[in-house]
């Protein structure tokens, strides 16, 4: 698994990331029965070979962690895993719960990967 160091210099990966995909609607498009459209572009997930990759913040326990994942219809592998500046800690987990990527917190980590 990928540090946030790691991940700067996979500029691939850094291209590849989906910035608008949630984890809501990476369920409902992945492993829910008869919602196939993928990336809101008309595109149909036909296989397990159709996968997104995504950002979610994890705010169960500290330390939380902001994870990029790799989600097809059969799996979610965890590339990279870091944890969530103390900055952002109280606007986005004040609540228990895995969360998208939005706001200040998603602004700073298009920064911090250069990814505009």
């Amino acid at each position: 698994m990928l540090s946030l160091e790691e991940l700067k210099r996979d500029r691939d990966l850094i291209n590849s990331i989906d910035w608008d995909m949630t984890p809501e609607n990476a369920v409902r498009t992945y492993l829910e029965w008869g919602n196939i459209y993928a990336r809101g572009d008309g595109s149909i997930v036909r296989s397990k070979d159709d996968f997104t990759i995504y950002f979610v913040i994890n705010c169960w326990s500290r330390p939380y962690y902001i994870y990029l994942l790799k989600r097809n219809s059969q799996e979610a592998i965890e590339l990279a895993r870091f944890e969530l500046p103390e900055q952002f800690e109280k606007p986005v987990c004040e609540l228990k719960g895995v969360y998208a990527l939005e706001g200040e917190v998603k602004e700073w980590l298009q920064k911090e990967l250069n990814a505009f």
